[in-house]
């Protein structure tokens, strides 16, 4: 008996201590060769995410309405911007008091935070930078026009600029560290936001131009040189390492390469500092451009696939790169940020089509995390049919999955689509260890008539003929992938399902006119729903001719 108390002693002596490293591992990103997992804990941590809108965290009061609203519609996490001019009004003294009156409502409600570093540029411009930097463009230079015009953006090369950056960040970090280091609530850091140069070219600061005007640095030519099966076709269409100036190795890409290069350069040490007070994961964010646009239209040099090397190169400090997604291609720039290594995290998306782009980022991109931007708008009031906002429905369904999701996603047993009536293709298919899912959008029967302009879906498998299956919009049929045999599936079950207590709940089993006779699922047309659906596979049977 003494041994075996002994043994149970040791036993819960090692999980207490296991609990406690856990408790105390700092958030990190682990990198995979398809992406990445944010670590919070012990566990992979699934963002389901909130940014709020510029000016929605600058004072402590709005924390005392915001969170607590954003907490009843499944958002776990929430984007929020903290100033240079918030913290720091005068050279030297810092002002935290805002940002800890964040983190304790956000602990109260159960809330995790990004903090969005908003330094010397936000979406380029620098108006996020206190006033004393602003008002001294002697010792603070800015980025100089074609024309010659002083830009209202600091110039990369600002080596007060610089100084004063790290500075500040190291100062925020090592307030984070000190205020939140056991909690927690803090988990990522966004380093400055979406730079990059707006106008023609590139900086044509006197510092620029003699830069501009000397060969790219040998470590930067090798690396590229190295790794030049990785480089994107943007930027491997324009590299031609044996140059010896910005213009001859890097062609009709020189002005956004060198930009790109500086801003990385200057984000490298920004963040370099900031993770020595407290390295928590640290990324940066792209404004992508519109279509049509041309880089100058767009902030030039930023993190933009194109040349996304570049900083991979220069800036080892920030642990992944994401994509402010607000142009229609959803998916086309999601999958440009697919690459070796870096998790899949969107801080940024347009928050009317998000209900649906959701459920394609954590299903077919295996994003760790989604976030729409301007969550804070959003009527948390159910509509006159009792029924939440769009945004909330999905988060919901998520929240539910989220268990089954995160597992599934690092085994490849997930997928999703969006499916619009202005898409190409009326239909779309995915496949999934076998099966084939075949959606289209909602219509009515029999006149055949649209029910919706939108649908999505989410495909979870949890074992090997059970799916969880949420979204809206859309009728499923489902197949067998004559590519893997030659058997034929069908539909054993289909059940409406939630979760309560940890526990999936059948509110409704379909059959008959709500499975087509066993034959397909039909989503509701424009609420989100869970399904748990359940197949069979039999030999296909052959027919004497």
């Amino acid at each position: 008996m003494k041994n075996k108390a002994r043994i149970v002693l040791s036993v819960v002596g090692w999980l207490v201590a296991a609990l406690s490293a856990h408790a105390s591992e700092i958030p990190r990103v682990q990198k995979l060769n398809d992406g990445g997992r944010l670590i919070v804990n012990g566990k992979p941590y699934l963002i389901l995410g909130g940014e709020l809108g510029n000016s929605s965290a600058g004072t402590a009061a709005q924390a005392d309405s915001i969170l607590p609203k954003l907490a009843k519609i499944h958002v776990n996490t929430v984007l929020i911007p903290v100033a240079w001019e918030q913290i720091e009004p005068i050279e030297g003294k810092f002002d935290f008091g805002i940002l800890d009156h964040w983190i304790d409502v956000a602990r109260k409600e159960h809330l995790h935070l990004v903090i969005l570093w908003f330094g010397s540029w936000k979406n380029a411009f620098s108006n996020y930078a206190p006033g004393w930097v602003k008002s001294d463009t002697k010792r603070f230079p800015r980025a100089v026009s074609a024309d010659g015009a002083e830009l209202e953006i600091l110039s990369t090369l600002g080596t007060e600029t610089l100084k004063s950056d790290r500075r500040v960040f190291s100062a925020l970090m090592t307030h984070v560290r000190e205020k939140d280091a056991e909690q927690q609530t803090v988990l990522m850091v966004q380093v400055e936001n979406e730079v990059g140069y707006l106008g023609r070219g590139r900086d044509r600061s006197s510092a620029a131009n003699q830069l501009f005007h000397q060969p790219p640095p040998v470590a930067l030519v090798q690396s590229l040189r190295d790794h030049r099966e990785a480089l994107s076709p943007e930027l491997a269409a324009n590299f031609h390492p044996n140059g010896n100036s910005w213009q001859e190795v890097f062609g009709d890409a020189a002005d956004e390469v060198f930009m790109a290069w500086n801003y990385a350069r200057f984000i490298q040490a920004v963040a370099a500092d900031g993770k020595q007070a407290y390295p928590l994961p640290m990324y940066v964010n792209a404004q992508l451009p519109a279509p049509a646009e041309r880089a100058g239209e767009y902030p030039s040099g930023g993190p933009h696939p194109y040349y996304l090397e570049v900083y991979c190169v220069t800036a080892p400090a920030i642990d992944f790169y994401s994509p402010d997604i607000y142009w229609p291609d959803f998916e086309y720039w999601i999958h440009r940020y697919q690459f070796h290594g870096n998790a899949v995290f969107v801080p940024e998306a347009r928050l009317e089509s998000a209900p649906f782009n959701a459920f394609y980022a954590y299903g077919e991109a295996k994003a760790f995390g989604f976030s729409a931007f301007g969550i804070d708008s959003i009527d948390v009031s159910a509509d006159h049919a009792g029924n939440p906002s769009a945004m909330e429905q999905t988060y919901q369904a998520l929240d539910d999955l989220s268990e089954a999701l995160v597992p599934a996603q690092a085994l490849e047993h997930t997928r999703g689509l969006v499916l619009h009536v202005s898409s190409p293709r009326p239909t779309q298919t995915v496949a999934l260890n076998g099966f084939l899912f075949e959606a289209t959008l909602s219509r009515s029967w029999p006149a055949k008539t649209l029910l919706t302009d939108d649908g999505a879906m989410i495909v979870v498998q949890s074992k090997p003929n059970e799916f969880f299956i949420a979204g809206r919009g859309l009728v499923v049929t489902f197949a067998r992938d004559p590519d893997r045999d030659d058997r034929v599936a069908g539909i054993t079950s289909i059940e409406e399902v939630s979760r309560v207590d940890g526990e999936w709940i059948t509110q409704r089993r379909l059959n008959g006119d709500q499975s087509n006779q066993g034959r397909q699922l039909s989503m509701s047309p424009n609420q989100v729903k869970t399904y748990r659906v359940i197949l069979y596979t039999t030999e296909r049977e052959r027919h004497a001719q």
